[in-house]
């Protein structure tokens, strides 16, 4: 072989070689940042966001309306509230929606504790047909 041919075929070599190493490093890049990334997704996930549905009793909505009146300012002054919403759906306007993010659990666990809340989640179970259904929700993008 040609001392040419030698060298090239050494550089091929050594190319490859470099470029199976690069590609095994990113990989391993890859998986070391994948695994902080889940390590660490609580951090990101703390708080604690939900979607609320109640379905009322037609005759009980306005009832339920006047508790969340007084019930909204309460809760959205808390300290830990970061968002409390509360709307209706358009075809079903007797099924409430809430939609609530608490900074912590500490933090919806004090709202839950408190005599206004009790209050109003009595008068909303009364007016209840069924149970609500709750949906825990994770953010995505802080």
């Amino acid at each position: 072989m040609k001392p040419a041919r030698i060298v090239m075929v050494a550089v091929l070599m050594v190319a490859s070689v470099w470029s199976v190493h690069v590609v095994c490093a990113q990989q391993a890049a890859d998986t070391l940042a994948k695994k902080d990334r889940e390590d660490y997704s609580h951090m990101a996930t703390e708080k604690v966001i939900m979607l609320i549905e109640a379905k009322i009793q037609p005759q009980r909505r306005e009832e339920v309306l006047k508790a969340l009146h007084e019930y909204l300012p309460l809760v959205r002054a808390e300290p830990g509230v970061e968002a409390f919403h509360v709307t209706a759906k358009k075809d079903d306007p007797n099924t409430i929606v809430f939609f609530e993010i608490y900074r912590s659990q500490a933090a919806q666990d004090f709202h839950l504790q408190q005599d206004f809340t009790k209050k109003f989640l009595a008068t909303l179970k009364s007016a209840q047909v069924g149970d609500r259904v709750r949906t825990n929700l994770v953010e995505l993008a802080p």
